[in-house]
């Protein structure tokens, strides 16, 4: 990779070369996962993944997981945008630099967000060089199958990881009428395996496949060579993916069915929050240990 450039405001820039710098990342004998290391957990020990935004929730989470994405969901979550459409290359760019910066470990992959890579696969080629390069990223992610397959292909050619999502796809959540589970007739089930399998075929070394049901799933995950990722999938999954917010309680009050909250982080600021604003009002805080010059110096 270390050929692929593109040009930028700063000059020409080795997507392949700060790639691989940042890849090897090392802090004692900790390296980041590579693409093929993920790929070999193919029918192992599951597949940990989360989303991250953030610099201070990556550096926490990185630990944990064998893959941290960088999803388009940083528009509803983030930006309180009410889809992932208005999210912005720039914006996936400039979260996903602040993930790369301030992990060691996992592998981090960056969605592509809707209208940068459906045109042609010219135009996917340079929104994801943009991506890779200026973040330091290992891998893009981008949505859709049989329509896409010659994208990842061309893609997968260049030298960049691709990672594919088929089932519910929220940059499609207009065509599909809404945010509902997939896969439920078998015509649809048909259309989902064929997804999956034309953009694996096309050298997707991963695939993430949302809420469909079960059976399909597990099916999909037994029938392709690549590590299956679940997201309101099924157990047999070779990894399961959730949003963080979401399995933190930080996200809205509604809880998709195939979240499990960890925390109730939203509860704890919301009391912090209203614990500050009591002491503020009453001026108990701040108290003379937070201000200063009062207290005598000493000597």
């Amino acid at each position: 990779m270390a050929g692929l450039a593109i040009e930028t405001s700063d000059g020409m820039v080795a997507a392949g070369v700060v790639g691989e710098e940042r890849a090897l990342s090392v802090s004692g004998d900790v390296r980041r996962v590579s693409v093929p290391q993920f790929m070999a957990r193919k029918g192992g020990v599951p597949l940990v993944c989360l989303t991250a935004y953030t610099a201070p929730v990556a550096r926490l989470l990185d630990p944990h997981v064998d893959m941290l994405l960088v999803g388009d969901s940083l528009g509803m979550v983030v930006y309180g945008y009410d889809s992932t459409l208005p999210v912005t290359l720039a914006q996936m760019i400039a979260h996903g630099d602040a993930v790369v910066r301030h992990t060691k470990k996992a592998l981090i992959v960056v969605d592509l967000p809707f209208g940068s890579y459906q045109a042609s696969p010219p135009a996917a080629f340079e929104a994801a060089a943009a991506v890779m390069s200026r973040t330091g990223c290992t891998a893009v992610k981008l949505e859709g199958g049989v329509e896409m397959a010659d994208t990842v292909a061309y893609l997968v050619q260049r030298g960049i990881p691709v990672m594919g999502h088929v089932g519910l796809t929220p940059q499609a959540v207009n065509a599909l009428g809404g945010y509902r589970a997939r896969g439920k007739d078998d015509a649809e089930s048909v259309k989902i395996s064929m997804d999956a399998r034309a953009i694996v075929d096309a050298g997707a070394f991963s695939v993430v496949v949302e809420a469909v049901r079960e059976p399909l799933a597990r099916e999909l995950t037994a029938d392709l060579p690549v590590p299956v990722i679940g997201i309101g999938g099924s157990p047999a999954c070779d990894g399961q993916i959730l949003v963080t917010d979401d399995l933190l309680g930080l996200f809205g009050a509604f809880t998709p069915r195939f979240v499990k909250r960890y925390a109730e982080l939203g509860e704890a600021i919301d009391a912090a929050a209203a614990a500050y604003a009591t002491e503020v009002r009453s001026r108990a805080f701040p108290g003379p240990e937070h201000v200063f010059g009062t207290k005598p110096r000493s000597g």
